[in-house]
């Protein structure tokens, strides 16, 4: 495959995820109206994508660490693994939104800003983090180490970030779940 149909591909999933999440959150589509319609294992998904974030947030500070070392198997390693975690959080994320499950925040005064702040700046960069982790993965694999350094520079702050304040969500969040 060439570089041009490669980043076709990238561009085309990242915009199909984008819109099946919007869809989702925006709860157009509903698979199970009825909340006793849902399978007891879908309640779960939160706190197991709080884990997969909170691993992917681990693995890539190892991943740093090991590349500082010019361990370039193990950082490699390290980040198809974060990789896949992440696509199986992404999964798990849809299907529990696509039960149209919803929970509101319940915090008050100022750590509900604190709560908005941290939940808006999360979604915008979980959106923005797909495409660049995916064109990062296409350079780091041909090994065009110039061109996925320049990426990564964007890349992995914004990835760390988007795992970091997923967990942080999920924690502040969890206290107000009612299923």
């Amino acid at each position: 495959m060439n570089d041009k149909l490669i980043s076709r591909i990238i561009t085309a999933v990242s915009i199909i995820v984008l819109i099946v999440v919007v869809i989702l959150q925006s709860k157009i589509l509903n698979i199970f109206p009825q909340k006793e319609a849902i399978p007891s294992w879908v309640f779960s998904l939160p706190l197991l994508n709080a884990i997969i974030n909170g691993t992917c947030s681990i693995l890539l500070l190892l991943s740093l660490y090991f590349i500082k070392k010019k361990d370039i198997k193990t950082h490699k390693n390290l980040n198809i693994l974060t990789f896949i975690l992440s696509a199986l959080f992404l999964v798990s994320y849809i299907i529990f939104h696509a039960t149209g499950i919803k929970t509101t925040y319940g915090g008050v005064g100022a750590i509900r800003t604190v709560y908005y702040i941290i939940l808006i700046t999360h979604i915008i960069l979980a959106a923005i983090v797909l495409p660049l982790v995916l064109f990062s993965f296409q350079k780091g694999l041909q090994m065009k180490v110039e061109e996925h350094r320049k990426l990564v520079r964007w890349t992995y702050p914004i990835w760390l970030y988007v795992t970091v304040s997923g967990v942080i969500v999920y924690l502040m969040i969890s206290p107000y779940y009612s299923f």
